[in-house]
């Protein structure tokens, strides 16, 4: 076997690890801090995956709250999520963190920014590749997240996609009709996400909520 063979095998094996580990981090941390939060003073930057944080039990948990099985690179318990702290001098106001989500024609970010008490205060799309985007991408779709908290979305079935009726979620409006995958994709994005924010920020603030009912 030619040494060039000998050395790309080498070279993708060690290449491995690397691939497993998809995160999501804010394109440019300075710019969006301030414009979702634009009474900000600072942030603090936080790194967490489910493995250092509880591992395969976590895992479970995750997914049972969830309502389905993480799969793929996007979802590992190796995944290292990158989590904002915002600050008003030294008040904690909220916080900022995005997932990946495998989409229809490829990865997506949600992005969301929520208050200290896990309400989300701007959702938006940091990447998405659709031939309908554009209506996807419209700050409209976006407000409808606003106020929602993860107790809004545990009614919703990832499965069967339908959510609980007369509830906020199933009010919520895909402005894409050619995007239906896509917009399903979304909100296991957005509650997957919340699901992590309680599990890593909110100290399980709903989770407790949910074991109390």
């Amino acid at each position: 076997m030619k040494k060039w063979h000998i050395l790309a095998i080498i070279l993708g094996i060690c290449a491995l690890p690397l691939l497993a580990a998809v995160g999501c981090e804010l394109n440019d941390p300075d710019r969006d801090v301030k414009r979702l939060f634009p009474e900000s003073t600072g942030y603090r930057t936080l790194y967490a995956s489910i493995r250092e944080k509880g591992g395969k039990e976590l895992l479970q948990r995750v997914e049972q709250r969830l309502g389905d099985s993480f799969k793929g690179l996007f979802e590992t318990a190796d995944v290292p999520y990158t989590l904002y702290r915002i600050f008003k001098g030294r008040e904690l106001v909220g916080y900022i963190h995005g997932v990946n989500q495998k989409g229809r024609y490829g990865g997506i970010q949600v992005i969301l920014a929520i208050d200290t008490a896990g309400r989300i205060l701007a959702f938006y799309f940091q990447r998405l590749t659709n031939s309908e985007a554009k209506l996807l991408r419209d700050p409209e779709f976006g407000h409808q997240f606003s106020g929602l908290t993860l107790r809004d979305f545990e009614g919703y079935d990832i499965a069967t996609g339908t959510a609980r009726p007369g509830s906020k979620i199933a009010a919520l409006r895909n402005p894409a009709a050619g995007a239906e995958d896509d917009f399903r994709a979304t909100l296991r994005a957005a509650k997957k996400n919340l699901i992590l924010c309680d599990e890593f920020l909110l100290g399980n603030l709903f989770l407790e909520k949910e074991t109390s009912r």
